[in-house]
Formats: C-alpha cells, sequence, structure tokens
C-alpha cells in the first residue's frame, strides 16, 4: 500500500496521536509544547473523532502543576488521559509523576524539551526539563526527527498501556517541535490497528470506583515504606519485552523499524559517538561522510533513555570500539558527568566493557546550533584520544569559551547534496513571512512531491524584528536538523536589513537575491553597503528588487506583503513553473482569507497578480567586485564598550561569535540599553501638525515604545527656532514641542488614533518624507536644558512631561500594554523594585541584549527581575520583605550613628541627620550619602561605616511593584496588594 505524505511539524505529528488514542486531554499551555495542546483541542473543535468514535475534550488548568493534579485523578478513575509540557512546566508536574508511576498508572506526557530557567528564562530547547524527571520512574522515549515523533508518540502510547508504565516522550523544542517536513502518515486505520484495546480496558476495569471500593495513596512508615517501593520491580523486569513487542508490531504494520539503541556506522568503527534527539542525524551525515574518506566512525541513537538497557546499549556498541564520545545536551553543574554520558559510563561498567575509553562534552544548550561542523569537531577530537593523541576529554562544542578553555574549534566541512534546494528570508515581525514561507513549503510538496523541511527563528521582540526562515526542498527525505548553510536563494523583506547585518552568508555562486524596497539601480549604488556588492558581483549573484510595500498599499493590504513575496519566490525559484505555481497560491489564499471577507480577499488576489510584473532585475557592475562605496553598516561603534562588544554583535545576528567572558556569571544586565538600539522598522512615522495641537498629551501617553514625547523648551532660543514649536498654552515664556524618535518608531499609529483634535495633529506619513529632519530634531529635543514639571504629575498632561523610564521595548507594534508600564515609570521610576512573571511582559522587558527600563539623570531608575511565570506573587512578597527588614536595620544602624558621630565623617553625620529628621524620599540626601560612604570604605572605614555601606541601597525610597505576564500590576503595601 502506498504510504500517505503528511508535511508537518513535530507538535503537530506527536498531538495527533495523543488525539487520536485518548479519552482526554488535561493542559496548561507553555511554550514550545504549546502548539500541541492547540492543535488537540482544534481538532476537537472540527468534529474529528478518535479511534473510540470519540471526541477527546480538553481542560485547561490553571497551572502546570494544576494539570498533573488533574492527569493524576483521571488516570486514577480509569480515563485514558495525556498532557503535554516543557521546561518548568514539566518540573512542577514532578511530585504527581512521582505518584503516577508509582501507582502504575499509563499514560503518555509529550514533551518539546526546553531549557529550564537559571541565571536566565530561555523559551529555547534542550534536555535539562527532562534530565530532571528521569527519577520519578516514567520510561522516557525520545524522538529525534518529526517522523519519530508521529512514531515514537504510539509506539509510547501502546507501550505503557501493554506495562502499565507511564511515558514521558520527547522531542528537541524549538526544533524538531517546529521544524516542518515531509513524513510517511499513520492512517486512522494503522493506529487502531496498533492500539492494545485490551490492555486498555485492563487499565479501565482497574479505576477507583464505588462499585469495586479500594484505597490508594496510603501514608506508610518505616517498617513497610521500602518493602512496598520494591515492589514494582517486575513491571520494570518486563518492561523490555513490552516494548519490543511494540516495535515488532509497529514494523509489521508499518514497515518502520526502530530499536532502544540504534547503531550507524562502520561495522569496524573504532571511535563511535553517542547521542539522543534531533542532533542524531546531524552526526549521522558527519559520520557518513568521514567514513566515505576512509573513516572508521559510527552513531548511537539513544531512543529509549528510561529504563536504559544497559545489555542492549552494550551490544549496540562494536567490539572493535576504543573511544566512545558521549553527547548531553543539558549541564548538571558540580557532576562527574552530565546525564547520559553517566549512564553509558555505568552500563559500560555494568557490561565488562572497561577496555572502551569514554569522553564526554556538552552540545546544543538552548538551541544553540549543532551542525555537521560542530559533529565533525566532536568526531575528530575523539579519534585523538583513540589514536592516543592529545584531546579534551572534556569538552563543549559550538562555543568559545575562553573562561574554562572546554570548547572545541569550528572548522567549515561541507557536508551537502546536490539535489538539495536551500532557501533563506528574513522578514519582519507580523509581516507574514513566516506564515508564507509555511504555505510555501506545502504548496511544493503537494505539487511536486518532493520533501521539504521549514525551520524558523524568532527573535524574542516579536512584531517589529527579524524572523529567520529556512526552508529546504529534496526529491529525496531531509535529515538535517540545523540551520540552512549553503544556500540558492536569499529574500530579504525588509529594506533596513540591508545594512544590519550579513544576509548574504553561505548564498552559493550564481545563486538568487531578491530584496523587497523601492529603489532604483543608481539608488542601490548608494544604499547598498560595499560588501553586500562585493559578494553579488564576486559570486555572480542573479539580483531582483520589488516594491511589495508599494502593492501592498495600493491593493488596501498595509503592511502586508507575504503573498507579494511568496508569488515572487515562486516566479524566480521556478521550482513549480508559474503558470502552475499562481493558481495554487491563490487556492491557499482563497482558504486562508476567505473568511477575511470578499475586500480582503480580492486584495490579496490582486496582490499577487501585480507581483509578477513588479520584479525588477538588477544588472550588476563589473565595479561592485572591488567597490568600497556604499551605506555603511548600521550599529556602528558608539563608543560604548558595552554596546559595541555585548550589544552590537547580537544585533548583528552574531551572537554566537561572543565568548564566554562577555557575559556575568549571575545573568546580570545593564538597564537603559534599549535607547542604543535604533531599529528603524517603521513603514509609516506620525507627523506632528502643531497647528492643530491642543496640546492634550494623549499621544504620547498611548505610544507603545514611549518615542512620541512632548518638550518644553524656553521660548526665543537656538532651540526653539530649531525645534519649531508652538507657544505652550497656559506657560508663559515656554515653547511646547511633540516630537518623535523616528529611529524607535514601530509605526503602530496609536498616537494618531487617540489624537482628539477636530482636525487631527497627528498623520502618519512614509518615512522619506520627515525622517532624516526628524532624527535631528530628536537630538536636539533630548539635549534640551531639564525644566522642573511645572503640572501636576498625576494628571494626564502632566505625566508626559516626566521622563519615561521604560523605553524603546521589545513589544509588538501597538502594544496595549507597555504604555500602563510607562506611565508607572514615570510616576514612581525612581523608587520601583519589580518582580516580573514570565510572559509578553517579560520578553519585552527583559529579552537579551537590550532594556527598556532606563535610568535617570542621576542614574536611579527600576530594577527589575523575573523568576518564573507561576511564582510571581510570592517573589514580589520576598522582594517587599527583604526590602523593608534592610530599611528597618538601616534604621537601627544610623540611630547608632549619629548617636556616635565620632566615628563619622562631618559631612556623613550631617546627611545622616538630614535623612533621618528630614525627608526620607529625598533622592538628593540619598545619592550624597551613597557617595560619602563609598569614599569612606576606600579609606580604612570602621564597621560601622562598613556596615552602613553594605546597606547604602536601603537609604533610597523603594516602591515594590509585581508585573503579570499579561503587564498587569499591583502595588505590595504593607497590607499586601493595596493598588
Amino acid at each position: 500500500m502506498e504510504k500517505k505524505k503528511l508535511t508537518v511539524d513535530g507538535n503537530t505529528a506527536a498531538s495527533r496521536i495523543a488525539y487520536l488514542t485518548n479519552d482526554m486531554a488535561i493542559i496548561y499551555p507553555i511554550t514550545p509544547s504549546s502548539p500541541m495542546a492547540e492543535n488537540v483541542d482544534s481538532l476537537g473543535a472540527k468534529g474529528e473523532k478518535n479511534i473510540f468514535g470519540e471526541i477527546t475534550p480538553v481542560t485547561e488548568m490553571q497551572s502546570e502543576a494544576g494539570a498533573a493534579g488533574a492527569l493524576h485523578g483521571a488516570l486514577s478513575a480509569g480515563s485514558l488521559a495525556t498532557t503535554f509540557t516543557s521546561s518548568q512546566g514539566l518540573l512542577l508536574m514532578i511530585p504527581n509523576m512521582y505518584k503516577i508511576a508509582g501507582e502504575l498508572l499509563p499514560t503518555v506526557i509529550h514533551v518539546a524539551a526546553r531549557t529550564v530557567a537559571t541565571h536566565a528564562l530561555s523559551i529555547f530547547g534542550d534536555h535539562s526539563d527532562v534530565m530532571a524527571v528521569r527519577q520519578t520512574g516514567f520510561a522516557m522515549l525520545s524522538s529525534a526527527s518529526v517522523q519519530e515523533a508521529q512514531d515514537m508518540a504510539m509506539i509510547a502510547q501502546m507501550t505503557a498501556l501493554k506495562s502499565s508504565i507511564p511515558f514521558v516522550h520527547f522531542f528537541d523544542g524549538f526544533r524538531t517541535s517546529h521544524e516542518i517536513n515531509t513524513i510517511d502518515e499513520l492512517t486512522l486505520g494503522e493506529i487502531q490497528e496498533l492500539f492494545p484495546f485490551d490492555e486498555a480496558n485492563r487499565h479501565k476495569l482497574s479505576a477507583l470506583s464505588p462499585s469495586a471500593p479500594m484505597q490508594k495513596g496510603t501514608a506508610q512508615s518505616q517498617d513497610i515504606f521500602m518493602q512496598a517501593r520494591e515492589a514494582a520491580n517486575p513491571y520494570y523486569d518486563a518492561f523490555p519485552k513490552y516494548f519490543d513487542e511494540s516495535l515488532k508490531e509497529f514494523k509489521k504494520v508499518t514497515g518502520r523499524s526502530y530499536a532502544p539503541f540504534e547503531y550507524y556506522g562502520a561495522k569496524d568503527a573504532d571511535t563511535v559517538a553517542v547521542i539522543m534527539g534531533s542532533a542524531t542525524e546531524t552526526m549521522i551525515s558527519a559520520v557518513s561522510a568521514l567514513n566515505a574518506n576512509g573513516g572508521k566512525f559510527g552513531v548511537i541513537c539513544v531512543r529509549l533513555y528510561r529504563p536504559f538497557l544497559s545489555e542492549r546499549f552494550s551490544l549496540a556498541v562494536p567490539k572493535t570500539t576504543k573511544t566512545l564520545v558521549v553527547l548531553d545536551r543539558t549541564k548538571e553543574s558540580g557532576a562527574v558527568f552530565e546525564p547520559l554520558a553517566s549512564d553509558v559510563s555505568a552500563a559500560l561498567t555494568k557490561e565488562n566493557r572497561q577496555g572502551i575509553k569514554l569522553i564526554a562534552g556538552r552540545y546544543g544548550l538552548s538551541s544553540k546550533e549543532f551542525d555537521t561542523n560542530h559533529a565533525v569537531e566532536v568526531l575528530m577530537n575523539a579519534y585523538k584520544a583513540t589514536t592516543g593523541k592529545p584531546h579534551k576529554s572534556r569538552f563543549t562544542v559550538g562555543i568559545d569559551d575562553d573562561v574554562t578553555k572546554l570548547s572545541l574549534g569550528y572548522h567549515d566541512y561541507k557536508i551537502t547534496s546536490p539535489d538539495l534546494f536551500e532557501c533563506r528570508f528574513y522578514g519582519l515581525g507580523s509581516d507574514g513571512t513566516v506564515s508564507a514561507n509555511k504555505n510555501s513549503i506545502k504548496i511544493i510538496c503537494d505539487a511536486t512531491g518532493y520533501y521539504g523541511q521549514a525551520y524558523f527563528v524568532y527573535d524574542s521582540k516579536k512584531s517589529g524584528s527579524i524572523t529567520t526562515s529556512h526552508l529546504r526542498l529534496s526529491p529525496k527525505p531531509i535529515h538535517a536538523p540545523y540551520l540552512t548553510k549553503h544556500v540558492r536563494f536569499v529574500a530579504v523583506h525588509n529594506k533596513t536589513f540591508v545594512s544590519k547585518f550579513d544576509f548574504l552568508s553561505g548564498i552559493e555562486p550564481g545563486g538568487t537575491l531578491l530584496i523587497n524596497a523601492p529603489y532604483t539601480e543608481s539608488e542601490l549604488e548608494r544604499e547598498l553597503p560595499a560588501r553586500v556588492k562585493n559578494t553579488i558581483a564576486e559570486k555572480k549573484l542573479k539580483f531582483f528588487v520589488i516594491d511589495a510595500e508599494k502593492i501592498a498599499n495600493e491593493v488596501g493590504l498595509g503592511h502586508r506583503i507575504n503573498l507579494i513575496m511568496q508569488t515572487a519566490f515562486f516566479k524566480l525559484s521556478n521550482i513549480i513553473p508559474a503558470e502552475k505555481a499562481i493558481p495554487l497560491i491563490k487556492s491557499y489564499a482563497q482558504k486562508t482569507y476567505a473568511s477575511k471577507g470578499e475586500r480582503i480577499l480580492e486584495s490579496n488576489m490582486l496582490a499577487i497578480d501585480k507581483s509578477l510584473g513588479a520584479l525588477k532585475e538588477i544588472s550588476v557592475p563589473v565595479s561592485w567586485k572591488t567597490t568600497t562605496a556604499g551605506k555603511n553598516m548600521a550599529h556602528e561603534s558608539k563608543g560604548n564598550k558595552y554596546f559595541d562588544e555585548y550589544i552590537e554583535p547580537i544585533m548583528r545576528l552574531e551572537g554566537d561569535k561572543l565568548k564566554v567572558s562577555s557575559f556575568a556569571p549571575n545573568g546580570a544586565v545593564k538597564t537603559g540599553t534599549s535607547a542604543l538600539e535604533k531599529r528603524n522598522v517603521a513603514t509609516f512615522l506620525p507627523c506632528w501638525i502643531k497647528e492643530n495641537c491642543i496640546e492634550c498629551n494623549m499621544c504620547s501617553l498611548v505610544c507603545p515604545h514611549a518615542c512620541i514625547r512632548p518638550y518644553l523648551f524656553k521660548s526665543g532660543t537656538q532651540a526653539a527656532k530649531d525645534l519649531d514649536g508652538k507657544p505652550a498654552i497656559g506657560l508663559s515664556g515656554y515653547d511646547f514641542k511633540i516630537q518623535i524618535s523616528p529611529n524607535d518608531c514601530t509605526g503602530c499609529s496609536n498616537c494618531a488614533h487617540v489624537c482628539p483634535a477636530k482636525n487631527k495633529a497627528i498623520e502618519m506619513v512614509e518615512p522619506y518624507k520627515i525622517y532624516e529632519n526628524e532624527v535631528k530634531k530628536y537630538k536636539i529635543a533630548e539635549n534640551l536644558p531639564h525644566i522642573q514639571n511645572p503640572l501636576d504629575k498625576f494628571t494626564i498632561k502632566g505625566s508626559q512631561f516626566e521622563k519615561p523610564l521604560f523605553e524603546f521595548s521589545g513589544a509588538c507594534a501597538g502594544c496595549g500594554e507597555t504604555p500602563y508600564i510607562k506611565l508607572l515609570t514615570q510616576l514612581f521610576g525612581n523608587e520601583l523594585l519589580i518582580a516580573n512573571a514570565t510572559g509578553c511582559s517579560s520578553i519585552y522587558a527583559g529579552s537579551a541584549p537590550t532594556c527598556p527600563y532606563a535610568k535617570s539623570s542621576n542614574g536611579t531608575g527600576p530594577a527589575w527581575s523575573n523568576s518564573l511565570f507561576e511564582d510571581n506573587a510570592e517573589f514580589g512578597l520576598g522582594m517587599k520583605q527583604a526590602s523593608d527588614k534592610n530599611r528597618q536595620k538601616l534604621n537601627h544602624i544610623v540611630d547608632f550613628a549619629l548617636q556616635n558621630k565620632s566615628m563619622l565623617s562631618p559631612k556623613l553625620a550631617k546627611l545622616l541627620s538630614c535623612w533621618k529628621t528630614q525627608d526620607k524620599k529625598d533622592e538628593q540626601t540619598a545619592l550624597s550619602i551613597r557617595d560619602e560612604l563609598s569614599a569612606l570604605v576606600k579609606q580604612n572605614p570602621n564597621n560601622l561605616i562598613k556596615d552602613m555601606y553594605a546597606l547604602n541601597a536601603a537609604f533610597f525610597e523603594t516602591s515594590v511593584w509585581i508585573i503579570g505576564g499579561d503587564g498587569w500590576a499591583y502595588d505590595i503595601g504593607y497590607g499586601g496588594l493595596d493598588h
């Protein structure tokens, strides 16, 4: 029977099996596993029936701990139930996982494996979460690809029911979970044939029920607990038999063969890698390439990690092996080895294979790139151990560790296939690029029978940030779970990118470059950086431009250029002839936009038609090969070491090149750095019409990014002439001006919409009309002499004359949350201590490398920290209690100091007396005390001075606020939450 192909991502592949084989799903969404829960919910909403002929209901709980508790209850009552999670979400389930495994309740928890927050939160993938639950008694099954995400989900479900041992089925988050690939679909008929209905009924019969009462979950004392704990051993002893049985049945039905440990490579290999997860396919490619050149290398893919079957593992290791190199995608600080390496070491000892040298390394933390070049470096380091040459027995790969010197090097080994078509697309968040590319891969695979792979890299700054789409197409299955390296097509969907980073990295000679820009050939001479021109000419690229914004505006699509650029891609790549491709694009557009209304659908169809005639091929002058003329690259040195050495490389998409010494060991970063970014992403800018302005400051109030502000300055000065303001209403001798920062604006138009003037005082215009002039005016406005706010800051108008200490964040254009946080900093900024929950508010406020919380001219400002999603209130309460305690302790020390003034300098005694008897909110006094203490601690201080200096932060007034993941904020007062 011919296999049915399916082009899906790993989350969809796994969750489809979960939906079809369970009575219910109990969820609490967490990135990157959220799409699994969403997909299950969507299947139910569409009325799709599971293999029992029913719709699988979804219940969303209040937390992951709640989901685990409900899952435990559902299983105890005889239901077939499942859940999906990642990272801290999985760790919050640990108490219930012990219970579920201890009570032999069969289930499968599907995990998109993700980094556990340590010095920083990361939503990207590694194995630190799943390794943290290896002791719970759950079986653990790893999938290395999208195909396996589907297949292992089924095998785990089958084996759990047969063995009564629950499973964690995991795959790499934001790699396998979000990678789109073409797989062989498990049909409904195949699933029904594989599913162990008798064992499912056995589980249901064992349910807690008043019809056959029993008690579970008792409390036991030292006399019996240990014996009872050992009573489950026969189930784990029998587990391999049931797992093998499931694998055999799966092969019989599908033709696909799997093993707990699968070996690939030379039969007489002397150097063998051991690895688990998506990097397995990368290592197999490297092994194959080295063996083709006479090497003797191999790789063991670990699928079943718990129980770790040491005898099976030993059988998978070739008898000729001299060195095993084990790769772990997690870090276990202080351990002899990371978890997988520890298990391998124990297995070698147990199976009497001590003659093999074991070396171990870490890779891929938080989705750090691991490609074939890294895999080759790992193998060559291990080969040195095999041949007795100097090598690293403990190492890291993929980074430059100049601190502990553990890292391996990096060389470019070109491992690719001539029939593989790789392409890369750089888009702006929310411009539709990612959606278009998801459609493109499906259109091409459906129309050609090709295999497709798509992977998307997102910036945490959401809309208005860079998205990179990596697409591969081939007549053969694609096993390349890493970013594209040798691309034949590059599309740049926003003209501002051309001077921001090296978008031509890895493009093949003779490849095609497409840029969305309104430039003529003569304008390209000015707008393209010299090194871009050099590459275009040297590699003889076919170069095209298209003014997608112009087309989008003409047809009424605003900034949505996705269909226009998609049409251009199909035309230029010619993977499908244009006459066939255009109807397919329109068909997909019809499905996507039909529900949006006739006008939107017509606009999209018109955009597709207009795109074909709008492509312009650029003739490349020979002079471009050596030219040094052109636009300067953005993010050139600002004379700020922190920016130049830390922020700027990350913004240039070269953060992978930063060395370990670039980072603070505790994860701390400086505040007030988002002002250095100047992203310049707006496709429209607000233009102030002074004649219409009523000076209400509403435009500034609603601005999500604090990039439109009111300014007051003395009339008749040079600044007044340069800024061209208007007389300030009710403030004699002052002029008023609304000024934008064009490089920080996202073009959301909130300011224009909210303007209450009869004739609007703000209109949105194309940037080229005002950009240069507004940049100059903004610099003048920011350097105006400080003027004391003449109005009550607790009014709308008055509040906006206060400097916002939250500016230029990574929030989406038009965000409704950030104006409130900005206002909070305008009212209380110099005393804010913020406990921020994980969510939107922690990402737009706390995404490296820049911080939007800023400092006042005195250097004071909000201090911010994030713990987790679910401990926000507790985290803030701890901050409040510590703050109060330190303030109380400082008061006692100051009282003692003022009674013993001989121990103080005259200046400090005066300042302390002022602080104690006057206004403790006086920031200037607190600053002066800090400066004096700082000077005294450098001059042989007594213990009193040391104690005061240690608590110098408590001289400043502190207001502790908790901010929720969705932006809500509460002040923690002495009586609890009082705002």
